[in-house]
């Protein structure tokens, strides 16, 4: 169900969310305030944004209030849609468009909408700031994500280490959470060989890659070759070689859904590990909302990291 509210106020859309409640009878269940910072261009994307919301809220109902900022120099208004039930999944979504001096204004717009006593979250789904924590959305909130996958404006990994505050982290951290579980089950496998450096090859330019890269090179202390892979690969990370006493241990893409585990004197096993969705992503990082000190560790790591051909 969406319910229009054209030239509106905050205080108009709270008093349709408790009517909207009280006439339907909805959950009060919200576990968290999830505010959502995007820019009006273009509605295709936007409506790609509440599918990735609606699906990963029914791990997580919450009260979420979509921010869509537009003309900056145009008339003081606001527009927004109160979405419930089948339209917002197990959340309440608050859908907002705003003009002229409001979208300055962002943490003033919501504060009014916050659910008492419930953590907040803020999200970037496209353009990253260069700095969350010190935006006006980053300072309500206690954790801030943002995805540069879908980042237009090209924001680097390095860019978002340099602002990184307790509290941040990116989707392209919990895109590769499967595979990162699979190599250090690989090491499982061999244990008590020291690992003396390591290879990583993956997509050219995809951050997931070089927080992989970042994160071997914190965790196991060495030097870490990043290469781009040749060929397409259907998952981010194509090969991996860790260069252990005794031998490589390897871990490579078959297919889409399958990546290889070679262990010297050791039979390879395979393991299912497929691509993830925005709202997989998404989901696992409403998980846990205290700092993420091992995705801290990774960006680091990055000064380990050298580039290869």
């Amino acid at each position: 169900m969406i319910i229009e509210l054209p030239n509106t106020s905050t205080k108009a859309i709270a008093a349709e969310l408790a009517n909207a409640r009280e006439s339907h009878s909805l959950a009060t269940g919200r576990v968290l305030t999830l505010l959502v910072a995007i820019d009006d261009e273009g509605q295709s994307r936007i409506d790609d944004t509440l599918a990735t919301l609606r699906d990963a809220s029914f791990e997580h109902p919450a009260r979420v209030l979509v921010l869509i900022s537009g003309d900056p120099e145009a008339p003081p208004r606001l527009d927004a849609e109160v979405r419930i039930a089948a339209d917002a999944g197990a959340s309440e979504v608050v859908v907002m468009w705003l003009r002229g001096e409001l979208t300055a204004n962002l943490g003033a717009v919501v504060t009014p909408l916050l659910l008492p006593d419930t953590p907040v979250v803020a999200c970037w789904p496209e353009k990253a700031p260069a700095h969350p924590g010190q935006t006006q959305l980053g300072r309500i909130a206690q954790r801030r994500i943002t995805n540069l996958r879908r980042d237009t404006r090209g924001m680097t990994l390095e860019r978002l280490a340099a602002g990184y505050e307790p509290g941040d982290s990116d989707m392209m951290w919990s895109r590769i959470t499967p595979w990162r579980g699979t190599v250090a089950s690989a090491l499982d496998r061999y244990p008590g060989r020291a690992v003396r450096g390591a290879e990583i090859a993956g997509a050219a330019g995809d951050p997931s890659v070089d927080l992989a890269a970042g994160w071997l090179a914190s965790s196991l202390g060495v030097e870490v070759a990043r290469h781009e892979a040749r060929g397409a690969t259907d998952f981010p990370i194509a090969h991996l070689a860790l260069h252990c006493e005794g031998g490589d241990v390897e871990v490579a893409v078959q297919d889409a859904h399958t990546v290889r585990i070679s262990a010297p004197e050791l039979a390879d096993s395979f393991v299912a590990v497929g691509e993830r969705t925005d709202a997989e992503c998404l989901a696992e990082e409403l998980r846990h909302l205290g700092p993420d000190a091992t995705f801290e560790r990774a960006l680091r790591g990055l000064s380990g990291v050298r580039r290869g051909l």
